[in-house]
């Protein structure tokens, strides 16, 4: 599944547009306690653990939108945005999502 935050895709050309997808993960503010307190590799204000944390549910994200896209028969997902938010529920989470448009190229 070729994923890409441009428009169009040089070089293929855009046969079908299935329409838009989206994956999201979220965390709670517990896991974040979690890290923090597990934390021993901060340094100049980085935390190592913590942007581990924030690759994996990007990852997370962009791995359910690519599945969502298979399953409308698109074999790639252009136009990428990627959003982190912070949502209030009882508690303070982070949300990160990812949304495209699915299409079939060729």
């Amino acid at each position: 599944m070729l994923i890409v935050t441009a428009n169009n895709l040089e070089g293929h050309r855009i046969v079908r547009y299935h329409g838009v997808v989206s994956g999201e993960a979220i965390l709670g503010a517990n896991l974040f306690r979690d890290v923090f307190a597990g934390i021993r590799d901060l340094v100049g204000g980085r935390s190592g653990a913590y942007e581990k944390v924030l690759r994996d549910a990007k990852k997370t994200a962009l791995d359910d939108m690519a599945e969502e896209a298979r399953r409308q028969g698109a074999n790639a997902v252009i136009a990428v945005d990627l959003d982190y938010e912070t949502i209030q529920v009882s508690g303070s989470m982070l949300m990160v999502s990812a949304s495209g448009t699915a299409v079939t190229i060729e």
